[in-house]
């Protein structure tokens, strides 16, 4: 499968796009943090994924995915997902343009794609392979860290993680 998708808007031009991220996850956070400070030739809007407001923006992308994998939508409605989403948020970016060229060739998209490689492996490691989310219960302290709070059971047979 392709990193980005295939479709007539892959020719027109991109003036805006929209970086879907990971809100729960600290990674993800700290890279939104430091995308509003850079200076812009293509606007960013940063939209945490599977949100109330990415499912209205973007009905006919699967949701799901983009928890997993950075995904990059254009004003035109292209995809870009991994790698390219990478590459393509990095061109949108004054100082950093000059790398996404060098990353969008055979070589540098490789060096690219250990970057998308090694991040997920980082991000999958901190928490055993699994992302601890505000909706299941989990909740991230600066002085102590993740802790989890089980939802109310009715039933009181609750399971926990």
């Amino acid at each position: 499968m392709s990193d980005v998708s295939a479709t007539k808007a892959d020719r027109a031009p991109v003036r805006r796009l929209t970086v879907l991220y990971d809100a729960e996850c600290a990674l993800c956070t700290f890279l939104r943090d430091w995308l509003v400070r850079q200076p812009q030739l293509v606007p960013l809007e940063l939209v945490p994924a599977a949100s109330d407001e990415a499912r209205r923006r973007f009905p006919g992308l699967d949701h799901g995915a983009t928890l997993d994998e950075i995904t990059v939508v254009g004003d035109a409605g292209q995809v870009y997902r991994s790698a390219a989403a990478w590459i393509v948020t990095l061109w949108a970016l004054r100082e950093h343009r000059p790398l996404a060229h060098r990353l969008s060739t055979p070589s540098g998209a490789r060096l690219a794609r250990g970057a998308v490689l090694a991040a997920a492996k980082w991000r999958g490691s901190m928490w055993g392979g699994r992302v601890y989310r505000r909706a299941d219960g989990w909740a991230y302290h600066p002085g102590q860290g993740w802790t989890y709070s089980a939802p109310g059971c009715d039933s009181g047979s609750c399971v926990t993680p």
